[in-house]
């Protein structure tokens, strides 16, 4: 009986949409586990329950600014699945781009440097994986049977 000589794995192309549908998926779990671990903190859940969240008074206006800001990242999975090339990649750079001030903004005031610290190097490595998928987005050269219209649009050469 002989033994079957390793191969190659199959490593197939991964679209550049899936990988930046898993990119949002892996930065709203780093978000959420750095929120959810923020409540082991000393002294969090006392404030949380006198109605104060960092420096912010917990109102229905902050609920709601809270979840606005964080339904861009969450709604950035099924876009980046969704819009259409051009829109995607430009939607990609700017949101990624004005996420890591957001991301920063956890370092602000904390004592807990390490924590808030490795959690925002963490969001800081994915939104660059973002802003680097996005911006090297593969582009197709037009075929040599495919002109432009004078509205822009791709029209097929006809073959007599």
């Amino acid at each position: 009986m002989s033994t079957p000589h390793p191969t190659t794995l199959d490593d197939p192309r991964i679209p550049v949409r899936a990988k930046l549908a898993a990119a949002w998926t892996s930065f709203m779990f780093l978000y959420v586990y750095v929120d959810i671990l923020n409540f082991y903190t000393p002294g969090v859940i006392p404030e949380i329950l006198a109605g104060k969240i960092f420096e912010f008074d917990i109102s229905q206006t902050f609920s709601t600014t809270a979840l606005a800001l964080m339904a861009i990242p969450i709604l950035m999975v099924v876009l980046s699945m969704a819009l259409p090339a051009k829109a995607n990649r430009r939607t990609n750079l700017i949101v990624a781009s004005v996420q890591i001030p957001f991301a920063a903004f956890n370092l602000a005031g904390e004592s807990w440097t390490f924590f808030y610290g490795l959690g925002f190097a963490l969001e800081l490595v994915v939104l660059a994986f973002v802003l680097r998928c996005a911006w090297t987005w593969p582009r197709t050269a037009p075929s040599a049977t495919t002109t432009m219209s004078p509205d822009r649009g791709t029209v097929r050469a006809q073959h007599p």
